[in-house]
């Protein structure tokens, strides 16, 4: 009887064991792909930025129908989520990185680019 008790101790030890560490993988997950989220809706929010810039009369401070002179607000390029830089403007379109502060493996953090046109954008999950 004792032997009996103690494997079944040992058997809900392993079973206890295996749900924490699955667990604690799918809350990491979980938190991975929030940040991953609020890195690219505060980039499609800058492509809203940008597309409002481009839209505006130089007149009004816009760009006339121009990405050429806009820049990520001081305030928005690090983010409690990330930190956001233009990689490419050019008159018709402007592409924007973002880096999540959530480390992925290793050190690869969450990357996001938005390629904004006048009037579409296009979000491409990097890592």
């Amino acid at each position: 009887m004792g032997q009996q008790q103690l494997l079944l101790i040992l058997l809900g030890i392993v079973i206890v064991g295996i749900a924490i560490f699955i667990g604690i993988n799918l809350f990491r997950a979980n938190a991975i792909e929030a940040k991953r989220n609020n890195v690219t809706n505060e980039l499609v929010n800058l492509a809203a930025m940008a597309q409002k810039y481009y839209l505006s009369p130089q007149e009004l401070g816009g760009g006339g129908r121009s990405f050429v002179g806009w820049d990520i607000p001081s305030e928005l390029k690090i983010t409690a989520n990330g930190t956001y830089r233009r990689e490419f403007v050019s008159a018709d379109s402007i592409v924007i990185l973002g880096t999540g502060n959530e480390v992925v493996t290793g050190d690869d953090s969450i990357k996001v680019r938005i390629t904004v046109l006048p009037t579409t954008y296009r979000v491409v999950i990097v890592n």
